[in-house]
């Protein structure tokens, strides 16, 4: 039986403003937390030396160059691409009164750019770019002032693009504030859990009332969440083992629970009384937070083991630390690759929540080799995409809602966890190396006219067992 998806099903990529836009400071837009992360995700909030080298500050200045990467993207077939607003854009310090005008009227050609196209824009409103001033003055979301200014935000954007996005997320990898309090809360890694909890509960709160602005200001637009998702297997039959992976998976699913059900659940609370953590959470939070998710949304790039032996743990992927699987293979990063990780994620998150789902990153990183002919000939990251897709098909053969797919990086993009240009994700390449040297020129890879395929077949294109060797 051949593969072909939904006629309706949404075909994309996933980009983020801090990666790819560049013009830091172009018309008028304000430092934010990204900019002060030129060594990747793992850097401290600290002052940015004058002078500086920071490859985000042009990235692929997609901020002057969108006409063009719009057009390749709808020469692919795109139906939707997920991009972020640069908050810092929006609101400078993100403290002001008023929006600054020039931020808005680039999203404004944006979005018309890729509505032109029949391109659907899925907006992520905050990407790891909180306005570092926020950050500095104000302790990033460990104040509940920060709730407000997020309000302020959004309501303004929703006003301002109702009727050209109809598809938005609240926060991007939402998790990542457990392991990364910089990125995520504009806060210094080493919180305690106190600290980072409550961080987190204002960050959920501005999330929640986030989604009850937008279906009060669009009411026939959908909005969704989004984490870092990881399935993790016991890596023996041990009951502790068992127990272990429950425990690692309840991490993320957290966010998914309080925002799809809209309370706290019961094994956070049992979490908080064990670690004495009492959160400041007023009526009004609670109430805010009762305003559920029209879809979920996640990123997913690998799974993991667990082991109740903290020995058998090593560092892998972004940050993280995990157990390796001994069954997969692994990216040049040390990213395991398990296609069918992601079907049974599926299976898992709408046996739970029975809520449609949106997988708005999933990606192979890789070393691209540019051929004597001038080609890319990139046939690992047909095969890792290609597989992802055919279990995917299951999970909707299965009766999962899966409304679309967004690849990660479907043009070359600075990477978030290293900040660098030679871990390469998209169909297209971008003439730039990891000390800024390149002529930013775009060239279509190998991929590029096979996802072109692939979205033109619905599918039908895809094979089972594909080779990963690269």
């Amino acid at each position: 039986m051949k593969t072909t998806f939904p006629n309706d099903f949404l075909w994309g990529g996933a980009l983020a403003a801090n990666q790819i836009e560049g013009a830091v400071d172009a018309d008028g837009k304000g430092l934010s937390t990204s900019d002060y992360q030129p060594n990747g995700l793992m850097y401290p909030p600290t002052e940015r030396p004058e002078g500086e080298f920071n490859i985000k500050d042009i990235a692929i200045d997609f901020y002057h160059r969108y006409p063009e990467d719009i057009a390749l993207f709808a020469e692919m077939g795109f139906t939707v691409l997920r991009t972020s607003i640069a908050w810092s854009r929006i609101y400078p310090n993100g403290d002001e009164e008023t929006p600054n005008e020039a931020g808005l009227a680039f999203y404004d050609a944006l979005f018309d750019e890729m509505l032109k196209y029949g391109i659907q824009p899925l907006i992520t409103l905050s990407h790891y770019e909180m306005p570092y001033y926020l950050a500095k003055h104000y302790g990033g979301w460990s104040n509940r002032k920060v709730i407000d200014f997020f309000e302020r935000y959004t309501t303004t954007v929703f006003e301002r693009y109702q009727h050209k996005v109809k598809f938005w997320l609240t926060f991007n990898e939402i998790n990542v504030a457990l392991f990364s309090g910089f990125t995520g809360l504009g806060l210094p890694d080493d919180i305690s859990e106190q600290e980072r909890y409550q961080a987190i509960h204002h960050q959920l709160v501005a999330s929640a009332r986030a989604v009850k602005n937008c279906h009060r200001i669009i009411p026939d637009a959908k909005i969704g969440n989004m984490v870092a998702a990881m399935p993790y297997y016991p890596l023996t039959c041990h009951p502790d083992d068992l127990l272990e992976a429950q425990r690692k998976e309840r991490e993320w699913l957290f966010f998914f629970d309080v925002q799809a059900r809209g309370e706290y659940p019961s094994y956070i609370q049992r979490r908080f009384e064990e670690k004495n953590i009492t959160l400041d959470m007023t009526p009004r939070d609670r109430e805010d937070l009762r305003e559920t998710v029209d879809f979920l949304s996640f990123s997913y790039y690998m799974s993991s083991c667990a082991s109740a032996d903290p020995q058998k743990q090593q560092a892998t992927g972004n940050i993280l630390k995990t157990v390796p699987n001994p069954y997969l293979p692994a990216s040049e990063w040390g990213w395991q690759i398990d296609p069918v990780g992601l079907r049974h994620l599926l299976n898992q998150l709408w046996d739970r929540y029975q809520k449609p789902l949106f997988i708005v990153e999933n990606g192979l990183g890789a070393k691209d080799r540019i051929e004597a002919d001038g080609s890319i000939q990139d046939d690992y990251r047909i095969a890792y995409l290609n597989d992802h897709l055919v279990q995917i098909n299951k999970a909707i053969t299965d009766g999962v809602n899966v409304l679309g797919y967004t690849c990660w990086g479907p043009i070359d993009i600075v990477s978030a966890s290293t900040a660098e240009m030679s871990k390469r994700y998209g169909f297209i390449y971008v003439d730039r190396d990891n000390q800024g040297n390149g002529t930013l020129q775009r060239r279509r890879k190998k991929s590029f006219v096979w996802y072109q395929t692939v979205i033109a077949s619905r599918g039908e294109i895809l094979a089972e067992g594909a080779k990963h060797e690269k």
